[in-house]
């Protein structure tokens, strides 16, 4: 039993990411770890103006654009204790380790947008028609879950088919969950998109042009043999 744990600690250690193997998601998680530091022992007030600063929400998309998309995903929505931190640097991990860092910053950043895009404009439309009240447009949105699940439909691609399988059915799981409860509307539906996007993405960013999800591609470069630490994640 002793073993078996001590296994399954090296098999997580291995793939968590490492700053020679997978720089982009290591910097990123040590960003994320520190705004999960300061959103969890900082000083409230300030954070919860940062928060609101950081918000993807129609008044300050309208604003300025660029600088929320880019501040809103610093934050882990629930923060230290949030399951979103380890599952970004897993999944993030396993996509940069078979992909490269600029791909799966793209695929990050894709599902990030679009899904906020997706999501807010249609709410910041439905204002300007007197459909919906005008505090609807300065809603508190920000967090990684879009990039990451752009990311996870992207990597489910790349697994074997059992992993592509695993991953995709816990993915759509908690899509249809998100939908079912429906807590936070804008979020529900956003998640789909980003899952969406993620997978729309497997052919451009497949190394060996490739079809289907029968294997890892390859990955260039003397860490090449890091790309089946885990093949199929789970």
């Amino acid at each position: 039993m002793i073993e078996h744990a001590r296994r399954g600690l090296r098999g997580l250690w291995r793939m968590l990411p490492k700053p020679t193997s997978t720089p982009f998601t290591f910097c990123y998680a040590l960003i994320l770890l520190g705004t999960a530091l300061y959103a969890d022992f900082g000083d409230q007030e300030t954070v919860s103006l940062l928060l609101r600063e950081s918000s993807t929400d129609g008044a300050h998309l309208a604003e300025r654009p660029l600088v929320v998309l880019i501040a809103s995903a610093l934050w882990v929505a629930g923060g230290l204790l949030s399951a979103y931190g380890l599952a970004f640097a897993l999944v993030l991990a396993a996509l940069e380790r078979r992909v490269g860092g600029a791909r799966t910053a793209g695929v990050f950043l894709l599902g990030h947008v679009l899904a906020t895009l997706a999501t807010e404009l249609p709410v910041a439309g439905a204002v300007a028609a007197g459909s919906l009240p005008e505090a609807s447009m300065h809603r508190l949105d920000y967090g990684i879950s879009f990039g990451l699940m752009a990311c996870v439909g992207a990597l489910s691609g790349l697994l074997p088919r059992r992993g592509e399988v695993a991953l995709l059915g816990v993915a759509v799981l908690t899509c249809a969950q998100d939908l079912i409860e429906l807590i936070d509307p804008l979020s529900s539906w956003g998640h789909p998109i980003a899952l969406l996007t993620g997978v729309a993405c497997r052919s451009l960013i497949r190394e060996d042009g490739s079809a289907g999800g029968t294997g890892p591609a390859t990955v260039p470069g003397p860490r090449a043999a890091e790309a089946t630490d885990e093949d199929v994640l789970l």
